[in-house]
């Protein structure tokens, strides 16, 4: 007996004997069948619970050759459910309507009489249509979730310095095209903040943004996590699962770290890319994508031109339009106005009350070099609001009197602070290793990381445990 892989089937038709025939054939391929000979009886058992897959009638009424009432109840199927499987059954010599239906949405199409084998395959594989559109929804929103910021949390783009007003212009241009677009810039400088951007003014807007951290991949799940796999792909594949840019489709795919992602693996990135279709591991068939690709990275340009680090042709495809973040030293115009965001934003999560930044406190932020750019102001300000008990805010607030060194002009980068031999507190050496490793690799998060053999977010719960 064959295994029920699926939950219901409808048959729609007014002749008695197909639907006798047709529920003892597909019994054992569902777990019910339910049979209608009228229509609006069929639509009322929708709406109860909707079926895998529909078999409809193109035609109710004796001596109807045309196909007009099916049609019409095609259309009222798929007002009450878009994504409805609708397999259509027409007469020998109704080829002509079975395209005409499946330009009108039906999925497939059975002759009558059928062949049982036929119908069976035909069913089938409508059946595994349902359930593959249906993981689709449910993986676009996992991407969702999982995209999206958290609530109230996200940083806007704010800024109006001449920097950032050279930002905006190239945002403004670039948002309403579907050129792919390459954001460079240090870490917390903002770059997924400008991919919102981009995706927020583009004509994609009302689809979704899919973000995947490339630097926090395992190599051995790279086409899995991308492209999704098949049941029986490997040992822990359990289940068919959408890969991350097939549930990005018609919206817009956000790739962090690219430069993080290791050579051998940039051919399958730029194949797919070039071809628009992915294949699933396991899988034998291709996918169609249409997705518009923004990346970003904190690689210095030469590295990125770099043949032996990273591929020019996938370079070429992936920076049409080319955005440089520049850092929050460059633009200290900026500081003080995110800042007061910052701090207005965490005094209302906290229930703290609203506090002033005098002048001298401005200033001190202000001339900060902030190695760790916009994510480290943020940082020293939600710690500024939670532990301030005057009514102003101070220097030491912000911790600034133990943190960075303020920028001094044409001043010589201090050398590593070394552990004296005699200070064995492991909290103050773990800060200087971070801090040391953070330097050595002009802060490079997914290089200073794999120095200290801690992850990315081992990392950045330190820097943050550290005001780093």
């Amino acid at each position: 007996m064959t295994q029920k892989r699926f939950g219901r089937c409808i048959v729609i038709d007014d002749d008695e004997d197909i639907l006798l025939s047709a529920r003892l054939l597909l019994r054992d391929l569902f777990a019910e069948v339910a049979t209608f000979s009228a229509p609006d009886d069929a639509l009322a058992a929708m709406d109860a619970e909707l079926p895998d897959v529909i078999l409809l009638d193109a035609n109710f009424g004796r001596g109807a050759t045309n196909a007009e009432e099916g049609f019409h109840w095609l259309g009222e199927i798929l007002r009450r459910d878009p994504q409805a499987v609708v397999v259509m059954i027409t007469a020998h010599a109704g080829i002509n309507v079975a395209v005409d239906a499946m330009k009108r949405g039906a999925t497939d199409f059975v002759s009558k009489p059928w062949a049982n084998e036929r119908l069976l395959a035909t069913v089938r594989t409508a059946a595994a249509l349902r359930t593959s559109r249906a993981e689709v929804v449910t993986e676009r929103k996992k991407a969702a979730t999982i995209a999206a910021p958290a609530a109230g949390g996200e940083t806007p783009l704010l800024g109006r310095s001449p920097a950032m007003a050279r930002i905006w212009s190239l945002i403004e241009r670039a948002g309403p095209t579907d050129a792919n677009v390459l954001i460079l810039g240090e870490n917390g400088t903002g770059k997924e903040l400008v991919a919102r951007e981009l995706h927020r003014r583009s004509a994609r807007a009302d689809q979704i943004l899919v973000s995947v951290d490339l630097g926090a991949v395992a190599e051995t799940l790279f086409e899995s996590e991308l492209f999704g796999h098949v049941k029986g792909a490997f040992t822990d594949a359990r289940a068919d699962r959408v890969g991350r840019m097939q549930a990005a489709d018609k919206g817009t795919l956000f790739l962090d770290e690219i430069g993080n992602l290791p050579l051998h693996l940039q051919p399958k990135l730029l194949t797919a890319l070039e071809q628009r279709q992915i294949v699933p591991v396991g899988a034998n068939k291709p996918a169609r994508i249409d997705v518009r690709v923004i990346a970003a990275t904190n690689c210095p340009p030469d590295q990125l031109s770099d043949e032996g680090r990273f591929r020019q042709d996938l370079l070429f495809r992936l920076n049409t339009v080319e955005i440089h973040l520049p850092p929050l030293r460059e633009r200290r115009e900026d500081v003080v106005e995110l800042a007061e965001h910052f701090v207005a934003f965490y005094a209302r999560k906290y229930g703290k009350p609203a506090r002033a930044l005098p002048a001298e406190v401005a200033a001190a932020l202000t001339a900060y070099d902030w190695p760790g750019n916009v994510r480290a102001l943020r940082h020293a300000c939600e710690r500024a609001v939670i532990l301030s008990d005057g009514d102003a805010f101070t220097q030491e607030d912000f911790s600034l009197s133990r943190g960075l060194a303020p920028a001094r002009a044409a001043a010589p980068a201090p050398a590593p602070a070394a552990v004296p031999a005699h200070d064995l507190n492991l909290e103050r050496a773990e800060k200087l290793m971070v801090e040391e490793a953070l330097k050595k690799h002009s802060y490079n998060i997914s290089l200073a990381a794999a120095e200290l053999g801690l992850t990315r977010a081992s990392l950045y719960r330190r820097m943050e445990k550290h005001g780093l």
